[in-house]
């Protein structure tokens, strides 16, 4: 597989991510800009689905829309599960959980805040 992504920004692609997001209904939406915090990606969306299988069917769509607006081939881990499905797209990354998985990791909590140079 050659890498065709077409270029495209990290605050376009959290853009896009943000508005697939919404129209499945994702719940409780939250943004972090990492930007100078981590090296892993510029943005970190967290998000939930009411259920296991809308967590999955949110992650299933999302991958899609990627894949057709910017060429981008999501890395998903957990989509089978329907629990907590990580997609992997490069600049940003997105975590969508069931409510009570969510509430159990705080994932936000560790990285909310955090700026450079913070410990």
């Amino acid at each position: 597989m050659s890498n065709t992504a077409k270029k495209v920004s990290g605050k376009a692609l959290l853009e896009s991510i943000l508005s697939s997001l919404d129209d499945n209904k994702a719940e409780d939406v939250i943004s972090i800009d990492l930007k100078g915090k981590s090296e892993i990606a510029d943005f970190m969306i967290v998000c939930s689905g009411r259920s296991s299988r809308q967590v999955s069917a949110i992650a299933e769509k999302l991958s899609d829309d990627l894949k057709q607006k910017f060429e981008i081939f999501p890395k998903v881990e957990g989509k089978e599960q329907g629990d907590w499905v990580l997609i992997d797209a490069g600049d940003v990354i997105v975590h969508v959980f069931r409510p009570e998985v969510r509430e159990f990791y705080q994932l936000e909590k560790l990285w909310q805040g955090a700026g450079p140079g913070d410990a």
